[in-house]
Parts: C-alpha cells; sequence; structure tokens
C-alpha cells in the first residue's frame, strides 16, 4: 500500500469518528429532547404539578398496588372556593396566581411519596399512602384550616382563599374513574356543607 493510500485511509477513518461523535451527540440531545417532552406530557405547565394524564396513571399504579398488597390509599379531591369570582373579579392573572399559590400550599403539606396534581380549572387531586379512613378525614379538614390560613398576598392586595376538600379510600376494584367520581361527591358534599 502506498503511503497516499495510508494516509487516504487514515482520513476517511478520522472522517468517520467525527461522524459518529456527531451523531452520538445529536443522539443525546435527541434523547433529553424525548424526554423532556414526556415531561411535559405529563405536567402541568401553571403549577408543575402532574396534569390530569400524569395524575390518572399515578391513580391507576395506586389502584393496582393497593389490589396486589392491600396498601391503604386515600384519593383525596380539592376544589378551591369562590374561584369564578376571584378569576372574574380580578383577572385571569389572579386566578392563576391563586391556583399556583393553592398548589403550593397543597405541596408543602402533603409527604414526598404522596401525588399531586391539578386535574383542571382549579381542582387538584391528591393521592395519599398509609391513609386510613379517619387520618384521610383529619387531613382533609387540616388542609382546608391551613389553605384558609394562608392568604394569597398579589399586586399588594391580599385574597383570603378557601377550598373544599373531600376523599374516598380506594377499593381493589376501582377504575381510576370510578375512585375519581366517589372522591368528587366527597368534595361536592364538603361543599354544600361548608356553604351552610
Amino acid at each position: 500500500m502506498a503511503v497516499s493510500d495510508s494516509e487516504d485511509v487514515r482520513a476517511e477513518v478520522a472522517a468517520l469518528r467525527s461522524e459518529v461523535e456527531r451523531l452520538a451527540a445529536e443522539l443525546t440531545d435527541m434523547r433529553a429532547h424525548a424526554s423532556l417532552l414526556e415531561s411535559l406530557a405529563q405536567e402541568d405547565p401553571l403549577t408543575h404539578l402532574l396534569n390530569r394524564r400524569g395524575f390518572f396513571r399515578e391513580l391507576s399504579r395506586a389502584i393496582a398496588f393497593h389490589k396486589r398488597y392491600g396498601t391503604s390509599i386515600a384519593l383525596l379531591l380539592a376544589d378551591l372556593d369562590h374561584f369564578k369570582l376571584l378569576n372574574d373579579g380580578h383577572g385571569h392573572e389572579a386566578g392563576d396566581r391563586a391556583l399556583v399559590h393553592l398548589a403550593t400550599v397543597l405541596r408543602q403539606n402533603v409527604r414526598a411519596s404522596d401525588s399531586l396534581g391539578r386535574l383542571g380549572g382549579d381542582e387538584f387531586g391528591m393521592i395519599l399512602w398509609q391513609v386510613d379512613m379517619a387520618s384521610m378525614q383529619a387531613k382533609c379538614r387540616m388542609l382546608e384550616s391551613i389553605v384558609a390560613a394562608s392568604p394569597l398576598v398579589s399586586g399588594g392586595a391580599e385574597f383570603q382563599l378557601g377550598a373544599s376538600i373531600g376523599g374516598t379510600l380506594l377499593m381493589p376494584e376501582d377504575t381510576p374513574e370510578e375512585a375519581l367520581s366517589r372522591a368528587d361527591h366527597a368534595m361536592y358534599a364538603r361543599k354544600l356543607q361548608r356553604r351552610r
């Protein structure tokens, strides 16, 4: 093999190595982007909690775990009281701040092992592990009190917030929709009770 042929082969090998390194870097970037998109597909962009899709995934897992191991798991729903009045009277920016504020208050008062999501509008869901009926009901009342004691300060004004929170214990035969329906009924009953 002539020297020029050998140099040509080295140059081709170097070019191929460079191309492989470029493609490997591009693949790493694409994987990171795909991971980001997957995360965004399950995260609420306003509150950075799970969105409805992500929360349903976690609820399905919790139901399956309960069915297999019998672990007591509670599903709580929280609804911001008088949200429409706040939104209509002070604008959507104030409404958004109230949602972020409620998300922060809830996040600070559930365990890291629990799941928290914004299901839509002003409705939030919580999956609490190792919780029986009495402690679930106590947690609902405690969270309502904490929200009431945590006003939103925005634009120099203070807004007193309230939340109605109801829940249910998961059952082995539940579907996510059935569990959410029971929790929704409990939350709505609590909202009616608080209005009296």
